[in-house]
């Protein structure tokens, strides 16, 4: 299962009303540290696919919910569970830590 893209329109269903948890990439396309986890997101996304959704938001193209969230640094990953932040990363770290933090999140 590959990653999901979200937008500002498609938040509230697609993640805060979400029956499983779902992990959001907030990014943007002049972001180096965010193309560099990228691929590392879509084998997670392919590994974890029974027990987490993993969604994508560009930043530039969508400004009202990394605004409400206060998203002031990217790559910024939130875990979302039954609506609620559960969870968060800023930066980029290799695919083995940020299975395992997801993981150990889960």
């Amino acid at each position: 299962m590959a990653t999901k893209t979200v937008t500002d329109a498609s938040f509230q269903s697609d993640v805060l009303e979400s029956d499983k948890p779902v992990l959001v990439d907030f990014w943007a396309e002049w972001c180096g540290p965010c193309k560099m986890i990228a691929p590392a997101l879509e084998e997670i996304s392919d590994e974890l696919a029974d027990q987490v959704t993993i969604a994508k938001m560009d930043i530039m193209e969508n400004t009202d919910t990394p605004g409400k969230l206060g998203v002031q640094g990217i790559p910024y990953l939130v875990l979302y569970k039954n609506g609620e932040r559960a969870a968060e990363l800023t930066g980029a770290r290799p695919k083995s830590q940020l299975k395992a933090w997801l993981e150990g999140e889960l």
